[in-house]
């Protein structure tokens, strides 16, 4: 019997498998652990992060509950996302529901001006 963990790596390995990010349209991969939520901007083909935010950052310390706080996470990786003239992501969920936290933190990418 698999744990909760190789689960969700066995399901991000699936998703992997079908979208990757260019230098054009990069990956947008979302990490959420218990306390934080992590999200970056990847480009596969060269291999290179190109932006990441997480709740670990100074000023979400008090955004309220942990789905405002991805929500926030979301609208701060789409700013820094627009300054650098990205606008187009594929979004990558990391084997994780698109539910709560990570739904939360995808809204407030959209609301920031990302497009997926």
């Amino acid at each position: 019997m698999l744990s909760k963990v190789a689960k969700r790596i066995k399901v991000k390995r699936r998703i992997r498998k079908k979208i990757s990010g260019t230098s054009a349209k990069p990956r947008l991969s979302v990490f959420r652990s218990n306390k934080a939520i992590y999200a970056q901007i990847i480009d596969d083909l060269s291999g290179h992060t190109l932006m990441a935010a997480s709740s670990r950052e100074k000023g979400f310390e008090s955004a309220g509950t942990k789905i405002d706080i991805a929500k926030a996470v979301g609208k701060k990786l789409a700013e820094k996302a627009t300054e650098k003239g990205i606008d187009q992501v594929v979004f990558d969920r990391g084997g994780y529901l698109y539910h709560g936290r990570v739904k939360a933190l995808a809204e407030g990418a959209r609301e920031g001006g990302l497009q997926f």
